[in-house]
């Protein structure tokens, strides 16, 4: 039997794509550079499966133009906010993506981000580096703790509850609004608190992450409204998607002194940053590091592979997305 035909859009690591080509017709991405919509439409002539990063918009004329061999669309990420899934849905696609092996990466780097912004880490390191620290004086770069501090999460699921599991070891106190509220057992286990109401709670926290999916409903979530009700001493931390937080009324707010300082891990317009954040001492940047350990990237190059395989075998692969679900 033909081997399935299986289109990467980005270069995945070595012992991935090595997999790929032993049990798959691969065309890979050798150079890793994004590939334009016509370009990805091309490759699948023939092909089985396509398999996207986050920085590919799979979008409704994309998916519309796509041959009629691609069956399934297995994506490298956990978040599928870059694909239309009703358009895939109504092309009748397959939808699959990799939860929970990024859940340790992704948290470990939100409590890296809530600590580095209140103890002005980064900012200390640049000073640092250029040759401008005098010496130990009592009053020089004085941050804030976080013990004692209250937190609110903003997405209780696996993400959010690992973030919080972990801030319970700094002695942060743990709430969170979620449209749902969690398991009592978790909630017990956290000795977390639910806010039904996303306004009240921003207003009384000290520290803010941000762990939900991005959806049309959660787009631009934290509004200049709702940063309005932040309190001016609060960090916001955002590892989840740019576009849940308003990145402008954002920027304008840290550089006010409205917003004590921010995280953040992720953009609206990935790789563009608003140039204000980037003058900022106050806010600490990364680029998009929230799965990147090699451990993580293996795995989910390894639930694409099962998700593949399941599919093409004829069974329903074990992470399918479906529409109108949270992922």
């Amino acid at each position: 039997m033909s081997k399935p035909v299986v289109v990467v859009t980005r270069k995945l690591p070595a012992a991935i794509e090595t997999r790929t080509m032993e049990l798959f017709d691969a065309r890979l991405n050798a150079d890793d550079r994004p590939l334009s919509a016509e370009r990805i439409v091309a490759l699948c002539d023939g092909a089985d499966v396509l398999v996207p990063t986050v920085t590919d918009a799979i979008d409704e004329a994309l998916i519309g133009a796509l041959p009629d061999s691609v069956a399934l669309i297995a994506n490298f990420g956990v978040g599928v906010n870059h694909i239309d899934l009703k358009a895939a849905a109504a092309r009748g696609l397959v939808i699959t993506n990799t939860p929970g092996v990024l859940t340790d990466d992704t948290a470990d780097l939100t409590i890296a981000l809530l600590l580095a912004v209140p103890r002005r880490l980064v900012e200390g390191e640049r000073l640092a580096r250029a040759g401008k620290w005098d010496g130990w004086s009592p009053t020089f770069m004085m941050g804030h703790r976080v013990t004692g501090k209250r937190l609110g999460i903003v997405g209780m699921g696996r993400i959010g509850q690992a973030v919080a599991r972990r801030a319970r070891g700094f002695g942060i106190s743990i709430h969170y609004h979620n449209r749902r509220r969690v398991h009592p057992e978790v909630e017990a286990e956290l000795e977390a608190t639910w806010w039904e109401n996303l306004d009240q709670m921003l207003a009384h926290m000290d520290l803010i992450s941000v762990n939900c999916p991005q959806t049309p409903e959660t787009h631009h979530l934290l509004n200049a409204q709702r940063l309005d009700r932040v309190q001016p001493h609060a960090v916001i931390v955002n590892t989840a998607r740019g576009g849940i937080i308003d990145e402008a009324a954002l920027a304008d707010r840290l550089a006010a002194g409205r917003i004590a300082g921010a995280g953040l891990d992720v953009y609206e317009a990935e790789p563009a940053i608003d140039p204000r954040l980037l003058s900022l001492d106050n806010v600490v940047l990364s680029p998009h590091l929230g799965s990147a350990t090699h451990e993580g990237r293996i795995a989910m190059g390894e639930k694409v592979i099962i998700n593949i395989r399941t599919f093409t075998d004829g069974h329903a692969p074990p992470d399918r997305v479906l529409v109108g679900v949270d992922v």
